[in-house]
């Protein structure tokens, strides 16, 4: 491996933010390591990612076991060498009315999207504190700080991980390991031409985010000469917490 290569691991890699992270890290010379639970999604974007970076991996993980996800920064280590990045993004969500919400359900959802996030954090970390430092970054949400009805499992761990960021930042910086939180808006993965005009000018940049706008905050923030910036969370969305709305 060659002296500028980093390793980064990507969750949720499979599609989505997740697939479009690894590409553009992949393009910026990091080696990704990517992990999901979907298996024959993980492969295809594994195909892309090779096609860029010859040494990424793929690892099968389901992020709601703690011994997949302790195997999966082993594995990545073992095969790849010291890991500089994180990027915590898988996740799921489940709208449905707190009163029929049953309790599996609601573990299952903070078991997948935050305390993923404390385990592989703690888990890679201790890989980086043995090697100079990193960054770790966390994806959040904007409905961390507002919601729709029927969102309170989904909710809680993005307000979470905006707290468990700031607390991780402060456990870790004696290792010169950053952390920080990413909270995306609205951000189309599918095919952007289905968006209709309305749906681009609600926002106050005009138009409806893409997952190419939080890959790049991503790639921001690992950067080392950018470790002055740890215990934040950054909202990109396009203005729209920021939009006074009034009904008319």
């Amino acid at each position: 491996m060659s002296s500028d290569k980093k390793v980064v691991i990507v969750t949720g890699a499979a599609k989505g933010i997740g697939k479009q992270i690894a590409i553009d890290f992949a393009k910026a010379g990091y080696i990704p390591s990517l992990i999901d639970f979907d298996k024959n999604e993980l492969e295809s974007t594994l195909s892309e990612v090779t096609s860029i970076e010859k040494r990424a991996i793929a690892v099968t993980c389901d992020v709601k076991n703690p011994d997949d996800i302790m195997q999966a920064v082993a594995e990545t280590h073992d095969k790849l060498g010291d890991i500089q990045c994180l990027i915590n993004n898988a996740g799921l969500s489940k709208w449905k009315s707190p009163y029929e919400l049953s309790v599996d359900e609601w573990d299952d959802i903070l078991n997948t999207n935050l305390r993923s996030v404390f385990l592989f954090s703690r888990e890679t970390a201790k890989y980086m504190s043995q090697s100079g430092g990193g960054s770790i970054i966390n994806m959040a949400s904007t409905r961390a700080a507002m919601s729709e009805p029927h969102s309170e499992a989904y909710a809680a761990t993005k307000g979470g991980i905006v707290a468990l960021t700031h607390a991780l930042a402060a456990s870790f910086s004696e290792d010169f390991i950053t952390v920080n939180s990413i909270s995306p808006g609205w951000i189309h993965t599918g095919d952007y031409k289905e968006l209709r005009e309305v749906d681009h000018e609600q926002h106050l940049s005009k138009r409806v985010g893409m997952p190419a706008d939080i890959s790049r905050a991503c790639l921001f923030l690992a950067q080392s000469d950018n470790n002055f910036i740890t215990g934040e969370n950054i909202t990109i969305d396009g203005g729209m917490t920021r939009k006074m709305i009034y009904e008319h």
